[in-house]
């Protein structure tokens, strides 16, 4: 597939605003990289981390942005709102592409103020909107203000989709996209690990709740009993108090904990299936990067998740919640024939070429970007 140009009289600033730099360089650097090829001058604003210096070197002209992901100060969040208003009115962009929560809310007001046309990504519902009760009140608030006049609001699953129209907030076009799209060359089908009895299962995320890490632990001490040889790698950073609890685990065989890694590639190329029991999920890139790679996977039934595997052919499904439900799902892979595992890690991979292909969020973009 190749890529939709951006018409030639319609060069133009486009401000991208996201909350961190690693997602943003890891699931959107060919946007940025097409946008830039089509000679548009692209911001990026986003608080200064590790990633800063690479989504320069492709060209993009940076803002420091002070944002806290997870905060909920009013005040910060009002600052938030100020400095975005700021950017907009000194650079008139042309268009304004927002990622996440807050970038969403509050780059939506500020766009709404200064007349910017802006389009809206919904990465998923995340936990103050998935938790019921008075936080969920307060974010679908603000994200009425945030999307009211949003030129077009992707959606990264049919379920989200439906839930805000439920929730009366789509006011204007939206779309469903394959998530952010896996890059087929950069995860490509590999070899599949030898059959030497051993079975490698790979967790990428972030050490929290909402990921499934408290079902994963206790599974992989059940699984560990049943099954001596199986291996469990855990990659991603600690965002809320498992360090101690992975320490211990990690010093008595039951998980390899490896902390943040850069090259998760190189973790899933080892592995025979990687393991998710989110929550919740706009499209899990983890598991489009490991099915893409050739390897089975084993997820939640839950939205974001389930779409990514086609149940029995290249990934088994569980239920969200159940550590019951997740060993049995473990257990079903450990059992299979190494031959029927190397055949679903070829039609996960399959799946991703016919659906899950990058350039197709590109094009999706390019197309919005056209119609302004």
């Amino acid at each position: 597939m190749g890529f939709v140009t951006v018409k030639e009289s319609l060069k133009m600033k486009i401000l991208v605003l996201a909350n961190f730099g690693m997602g943003l360089y890891n699931f959107r650097k060919e946007l940025l990289e097409e946008l830039l090829n089509q000679k548009n001058v692209v911001y990026i604003s986003l608080p200064n981390d590790e990633y800063v210096p690479k989504l320069v070197s492709l060209g993009c002209q940076f803002v420091e942005t002070p944002l806290e992901r997870r905060g909920t100060n009013p005040i910060k969040d009002i600052k938030l709102l100020l400095h975005y208003l700021k950017i907009i009115k000194r650079m008139k962009p042309d268009v304004v592409l927002t990622y996440t929560i807050k970038p969403n809310v509050y780059g939506g007001v500020a766009c709404r103020i200064t007349k910017t046309p802006y389009i809206t990504n919904i990465t998923g519902l995340g936990t103050s909107i998935e938790n019921r009760g008075f936080i969920q009140k307060i974010t679908l608030m603000l994200y009425k203000a945030g999307l009211k006049k949003t030129s077009c609001l992707f959606f990264q699953n049919e379920t989200n989709l439906k839930f805000f129209n439920e929730k009366k907030l789509v006011k204007s076009k939206a779309r469903v996209i394959p998530g952010s799209g896996v890059n087929l060359v950069q995860h490509p089908l590999e070899e599949y690990p030898d059959d030497d009895e051993k079975n490698r299962f790979l967790f990428i995320g972030r050490m929290m709740k909402a990921k499934g890490i408290e079902e994963l632990l206790q599974a992989a001490r059940i699984v560990k009993e049943k099954y001596p040889n199986t291996q469990f790698d855990l990659i991603g950073g600690c965002e809320e108090d498992y360090f101690q609890h992975l320490a211990e685990l990690n010093k008595s065989g039951i998980i390899n904990y490896h902390g943040q890694q850069n090259d998760v590639h190189s973790f899933i190329k080892k592995s025979h299936a990687t393991i998710l029991p989110s929550y919740h999920e706009g499209t899990a890139n983890v598991l489009l990067e490991s099915a893409s790679s050739g390897r089975v996977v084993l997820a939640s039934r839950v939205p974001g998740c389930k779409e990514t595997f086609d149940e029995d052919l290249s990934g088994f499904g569980f239920e969200v919640k159940s550590v019951e439900s997740l060993v049995e799902a473990i257990i079903k892979f450990i059992r299979l024939p190494y031959v029927q595992k190397k055949a679903m890690g070829l039609a996960g991979r399959k799946k991703m070429e016919n659906e899950y292909d990058r350039k197709i969020v590109i094009n999706a973009y390019v197309d919005e970007i056209n119609n302004l």
